[in-house]
């Protein structure tokens, strides 16, 4: 472990994180943004900037830090897969998305944990993790970035899919058809899980574990709702089609 690092912030960060993934399973509601966005008058943005605010902060921050201090080699591709997830959200997925007006507070706890954790991972990474120089070559590392690059090409493909079901201007839902959405309706949740746990592994870090388990428990909990709600609204819903896991649940 390197002398610069708080490890006090670093423990109480990824603890909150866990505390928070549990909070979300307890509450068993979906947050109310897109197809669950409650009735009401509160102020929303759209879509689009909605999206590139809430996830600017998870890539700006270990962004400025990946260019501004030299870092070992597995610190540096490590931080530079975190910022490749989070420029992919913030500078493409955000001008593609076609989903309905975010609430403004649901913008912020959304810009606020993309800060919290942005700067938890990255911190992490910069001034705690202490790799041996043979760490590129752990099976473990390996293992990780595999899974990682596999859940991202997912996620990225999921979510194409899932704004080529409407046209400009359209709010009516669709179900969805190809890829993974043939065995599960959270496709792209389930790529984003993966990506995440592929994270944890490759770090071998408990922020990036934290990060993981939270993960899992929010879009995993949101790719259940989805499920609900597709087989609420279409008749003709796919009845193998599962929720998060192909063939399992």
């Amino acid at each position: 472990m390197s002398t610069g690092c708080q490890l006090g912030p670093v423990l109480a960060g990824s603890a909150l994180l866990i505390g928070l993934g549990a909070l979300v399973l307890g509450a068993r509601r979906p947050s109310p943004y897109g197809r669950h966005l409650q009735a009401g008058s509160r102020a929303r943005l759209p879509a689009r900037a909605a999206w590139f605010l809430q996830e600017l902060p998870s890539f700006a921050l270990p962004a400025g830090i990946l260019v501004h201090r030299p870092l070992r080699q597995p610190n540096a591709l490590l931080l530079a897969l975190f910022c490749a997830h989070y420029f992919h959200r913030t500078f493409i997925y955000s001008m593609q998305t076609r989903g309905k007006p975010v609430p403004v507070s649901i913008l912020l706890w959304a810009c606020a944990f993309c800060v919290g954790n942005g700067t938890l991972q990255a911190y992490s990474l910069s001034y705690c993790a202490d790799y041996p120089a043979e760490w590129c070559m752990d099976p473990r590392f390996i293992l990780g970035i595999l899974l990682f690059v596999a859940g991202m090409a997912v996620n990225i493909h999921s979510d194409h899919i899932l704004c080529q079901l409407r046209k400009p201007g359209e709010v009516i839902y669709q179900i969805p058809r190809g890829g993974l959405f043939t065995y599960v309706s959270g496709a792209n949740y389930l790529g984003e899980i993966v990506e995440w746990m592929g994270f944890a592994l490759a770090t071998w870090s408990f922020p990036a574990f934290a990060f993981a388990f939270f993960s899992l428990c929010f879009l995993g909990l949101r790719a259940v709702h989805h499920h609900r709600f597709y087989h609420q609204v279409f008749e003709n819903y796919p009845k193998s089609r599962k929720a998060l896991i192909p063939f399992i649940f």
